[in-house]
């Protein structure tokens, strides 16, 4: 039996993981004979698909079950596949393609636990040289919104899956959004990714669970010869909320773009961990993660850059920047390094640290109200990152976080 991790372990130092109870929580068993239909998805889901405007794809998943699949009909002819694993065409090889690419990596107890109750999984393929020109969504809905129903008994843990393939110098953008009511629960989800030799893909997670929700992610990511995997993350709801995310370049003149947005306040806390490795010649990846934590918050960042033997040429990039917005809240910024070829080229920066005084003394100067001003600096800290991401996301993320950091400002200055 694989034992729950500890904060001994330096991949879970910081961690609040030791605080789950996993008896507090049972597996959701879809009910015997469940015909799938049309579930009523929550406001998120909502404003974000309206937000996406015209799209190819959308897959609405109920604590892990594929409910609904929609492909546009020129992709499907084209041959893109979109659909369960089960029913997907070679779907069974395509898990832990992915993930299979870190075979020095210990599974831990929860990545066990993903493996063995995923009921379902997201299989998306594309074939080879095509592009997908408009945005897939998936929305998994996760507790008594996804129909599980409240009352007594244990709190429902869900494993959504999904695995995104792209063929030989294919094109697709998809965009996933874990959503909750206010229920207890526990979502165990995974994410693998495969871009094919000069393929590339676009893929954006946003994660607004329920504030009694703990969450335990992976992600894994893996790009071959000059393709380009674009990867974005943003934490904003869960009590505890951690993504490991590990990423891999395996052909020449790959690229890797990771990039992520948290907000946390209150009591929550959101926990990242990070591998960019490169074990190509002339790989090129770039990590930009930024947050803010107020009330008594906390987030913590550990990320892992490294060169493998044959990375000859390869630049590799890791940006963790903080915004500690009260007293009582708390970030911690570990950045590593694991070089083991000559010829890279490797920085990595942190920071942690309050709103600066001088640009909060400009803004007000102007006449602009201290919560105003605070504000407008903290949207102004994501607004540079949220600019590179798909524009739909950024802007549904940049009003989820104005509405959080209006709260926050608003409170401070009363």
């Amino acid at each position: 039996m694989t034992p729950l991790p500890t904060g001994e372990e330096e991949i879970w130092r910081y961690s609040r993981a030791a605080d789950l109870n996993l008896s507090r929580f049972a597996p959701v068993v879809p009910p015997i004979g469940m015909v799938p239909g049309t579930p009523v998805l929550p406001t998120a889901a909502l404003d974000l698909l309206d937000r996406v405007g015209a799209r190819a794809g959308l897959v609405v998943t109920c604590n892990g079950v594929v409910a609904t699949t929609e492909l546009d009909e020129r992709e499907s002819a084209a041959g893109v596949r979109l659909q369960a694993v089960s029913t997907h065409p070679g779907g069974e090889e395509m898990l832990g393609h992915a993930s299979g690419s870190f075979p020095d990596e210990e599974v831990d107890a929860y990545a066990a636990l993903a493996d063995a109750f995923a009921t379902d999984a997201v299989a998306m393929s594309v074939p080879r040289s095509h592009e997908v020109t408009r945005p897939v969504v998936i929305v998994h809905v996760i507790g008594a919104a996804g129909g599980a129903g409240a009352g007594a008994g244990p709190a429902p843990a869900a494993f959504p899956r999904t695995v995104v393939r792209l063929d030989e110098n294919a094109e697709a953008s998809v965009i996933e959004l874990l959503v909750s009511g206010d229920d207890s629960l526990l979502v165990l989800p995974t994410v693998e990714l495969v871009a094919a030799d000069g393929a590339r893909l676009t893929h954006d997670l946003v994660q607004q669970l329920g504030r009694d929700a703990w969450q335990i992610g992976r992600l894994f990511a893996t790009a071959g010869r000059d393709a380009t995997l674009k990867s974005f993350q943003a934490s904003l709801g869960g009590s505890f909320a951690r993504s490991r995310t590990d990423s891999i370049l395996t052909g020449q003149g790959g690229t890797a773009q990771l990039l992520a947005a948290f907000f946390g306040d209150e009591d929550q806390m959101h926990d990242f961990r990070t591998l960019q490795e490169h074990a190509a010649p002339r790989t090129t990846s770039d990590l930009v993660f930024k947050g803010a934590v107020a009330g008594t918050s906390r987030s913590v960042y550990s990320g892992l850059i490294r060169m493998r033997p044959g990375a000859r040429g390869a630049n590799a990039f890791q940006t963790n920047r903080n915004l500690v917005l009260s007293d009582g809240a708390h970030a911690d910024s570990v950045p590593n390094l694991d070089i083991q070829e000559n010829d890279v080229r490797c920085s990595h920066a942190s920071a942690v640290g309050p709103v600066d005084e001088e640009q909060r003394f400009y803004v007000e100067s102007r006449g602009v109200p201290r919560a105003v001003a605070e504000r407008l600096i903290v949207l102004g800290f994501f607004r540079e990152l949220l600019e590179r991401v798909t524009p739909a996301v950024g802007d549904f993320v940049v009003a989820a976080i104005a509405e959080r950091v209006s709260a926050v400002t608003d409170g401070s200055a009363s």
